[in-house]
Formats: C-alpha cells, structure tokens, sequence
C-alpha cells in the first residue's frame, strides 16, 4: 500500500470529489494495461481508508488530501509477463494537469493487473 499527497500551493480554494484517475507506466515510460478498481475489495482487506466513501475535499492554499493505493505481488499464470510499473500519472480532478509521479520504489502487480484506489481525504496532521 503507498499514499500520495496534493498540496494546495496556489492563492484559492482547490475541491476535489471523489477519485483521482491513475495511469501507470513502466521504465521506458510506456503504458500499462492496468484496471484501476476504485477500493480494495478482490485486493485485500484491512484497509479502511481505500474502502470508505467519497467526499468532496476544498483545499484551502496550504492544505492537503491523500489518497493510497493498494495491489498484490501475485503470479497466477507463469505464461504471463508480470507488470512492474514505475512511473504513476495522476489526474487530480477531471481536466486538471497529469501529474507524473516516477516512485522510489516499483509497483510489481504480479500478473493480476489490478490496482485498488481510495478516494480523496483531507490530510489530518
């Protein structure tokens, strides 16, 4: 499981409402067939924070929302090339800018292909 922050830095409010999209890219920055399930369910259990409901999330300048992701190293066909994704694209709201996140350490799906995600929540410090 890894979270990820957004940081308000501008002068106004930023909402978000519900989920971020996500793309993953491998090494040589090509994409991913990934499928991308909202929550954790068929991933693994124990993980409220992906599970709990979506809500809109305003930002003051400053502030900040998370939202994690969840997968499973899990090979259940050995004819299938495993999928090791090392950049994340974010899109925070719909029409925003992408982000591309290359992450310190790979997300290795295993060849199950599936990613769980949890909605935005406001960063309590």
């Amino acid at each position: 499981m890894a979270d990820f922050q957004l940081v308000n830095c501008g002068t106004q409010p930023y909402v978000l409402e519900g989920y971020p999209r996500l793309s993953l890219r491998d090494d040589r920055d090509g994409p991913l067939e990934v499928s991308v399930e909202h929550g954790s369910a068929g991933i693994t259990t124990g993980t409220p924070n992906l599970d709990a409901a979506p809500q809109r999330v305003t930002l003051a300048p400053g502030q900040a929302a998370v939202f994690g992701i969840v997968w499973r190293n899990l090979v259940t066909d050995g004819t299938v090339v495993a999928t090791t994704a090392r950049v994340l694209e974010v899109e925070p709201r719909p029409g925003a800018p992408r982000l591309s996140l290359r992450l310190a350490s790979p997300v290795d799906l295993g060849n199950t292909g599936k990613l769980g995600l949890g909605p935005w929540q406001p960063l309590t410090r």
